[in-house]
């Protein structure tokens, strides 16, 4: 690095167009969900319990005063879900975060370490119903720099028939391996849903319209996280779960939220395991929503969504960086 380029460090890594973009945005989702009767919340940054998703890494640290017993360690979120989750279950209703979020080993160009992610959950919901409203918040944000974009829901199984020549639920790791052509990766230590997720995002979101809001749904039962499950006539579990795409930019995730206390559980383990057969570390796992689980949880969709993508979209950029007042490495 120049001696020059050094000196400009302290600089910010967005214009400052983006960053009044951003106010804008922000001030948009909060007029969205004050006029549908979602109230914003705030919940805790750090907690006692981690993500347990074998493909996300939690940052971590240690307290050093008191804890009355309680263990120093403590984790950095990776996305509100779980404390809005037991807001839910103690009755508080509709209900969204707008805030910070952390993920270890992710910086590049389209991930930063620290990111925003908004975050809400509408009771009596499904999925499908969630894909119409994260929509239309979308096409709300797209107007504040003058565009449009369709909506079109497909199910993954119908993507992957369309655009690959394959069905998901039935292909072979070798045909799933095939399909990505001249994409080399080398396969140690995949499985079947990793060869799925590099046709994604190797093979299918390069593709997706720029003007195109994509709205992928019914995932594999084994890619459910924390949605429902749904057995169907064909023998073929789906998750009831969407990833919505605005061109290539994944910019939300929703589910039809898992309520049984028991198989969530059984999800945190199974996760557990193969982080550790992995070698990566293994977050405690959320014993406090487990409780809330057990206590009566209501029906209801949830869906993330990444504000810093969707920023990346609105100025046509695929730098992170660009969107953000100081990016990771001038942080």
């Amino acid at each position: 690095m120049s001696e020059a380029t050094n000196r400009a460090q302290w600089r910010p890594s967005a214009p400052f167009e983006a960053l009044r973009l951003r106010a804008r945005l922000n001030a948009e989702i909060r007029a969205f969900f004050a006029a549908r009767g979602a109230v914003e919340v705030e919940t805790p940054v750090m907690s006692r319990a981690g993500n347990t998703d074998p493909n996300i890494a939690s940052f971590s640290l240690e307290f050093s005063g008191r804890t009355d017993g309680a263990p120093r360690a403590r984790w950095l979120r990776t996305s509100p879900e779980f404390p809005l989750k037991r807001l839910l279950a103690a009755g508080f209703g509709d209900c969204y975060e707008l805030g910070r979020v952390f993920r270890d080993g992710e910086a590049g160009g389209r991930h930063n370490p620290e990111f925003t992610m908004l975050e809400w959950y509408r009771l009596g919901w499904d999925h499908r119903r969630l894909i119409g409203e994260t929509a239309e918040l979308v096409r709300a944000a797209l107007a504040l720099v003058g565009r449009e974009a369709s909506l079109r829901e497909i199910t993954y199984r119908e993507l992957y028939r369309e655009r690959l020549g394959l069905d998901p639920f039935a292909a072979g790791d070798e045909e799933l391996r095939a399909a990505l052509g001249e994409v080399v990766i080398d396969p140690e230590g995949l499985n079947r849903d990793d060869w799925l997720d590099l046709l994604m995002t190797h093979r299918l979101q390069p593709g997706f319209g720029r003007d195109e809001m994509l709205a992928v749904r019914d995932y594999p039962a084994s890619q459910c996280a924390l949605a429902r499950v749904r057995e169907r006539a064909d023998g073929h579990a789906v998750a009831e779960r969407f990833e919505l795409y605005l061109g290539p930019l994944e910019l939300a995730n929703g589910y039809h939220e898992l309520s049984d206390s028991a198989e969530q559980g059984a999800r945190f383990d199974r996760d557990r395991a193969l982080r550790a057969q992995r070698g990566a570390a293994a977050p405690p796992r959320d014993e406090a929503l487990l409780d809330a689980l057990a206590a009566g949880f209501p029906d209801c969709a949830g869906v993330a969504l990444g504000v810093d993508r969707l920023l990346m979209a609105l100025l046509d950029t695929a730098r992170i960086a660009d969107v953000l007042a100081f990016d990771f490495t001038r942080a």
